[in-house]
């Protein structure tokens, strides 16, 4: 069995999360990997599990928080849902 990085269970089903920059983690559920390995979102500090936004190096959750705090106005699109035109 192998122990998680982040929980500490001793679980028969844990798995291995390899990076690009070659660090590799054990966890025994996606949850706790995410809590290790995903951003958080520099205004409302949810954690970022889906596409996010990234601006000059900082990460939001959503085109609404980089607009609020990233300073780039109207320039960021949350295109989720919109009808191309």
């Amino acid at each position: 069995m192998a122990v998680c990085d982040v929980c500490r269970n001793d679980y028969w089903l844990a798995f291995e999360v390899k990076t690009i920059t070659g660090d590799t983690y054990t966890f025994d559920s996606f949850e706790c990997a995410m809590e290790k390995l995903a951003p958080r979102c520099e205004q409302c500090q949810v954690r970022i599990v889906g596409h996010g936004v990234e601006v000059s190096g900082r990460f939001f959750c959503c085109a609404n928080c980089a607009r609020v705090n990233g300073g780039l106005g109207e320039q960021i699109r949350d295109a989720v849902g919109a009808h191309p035109s």
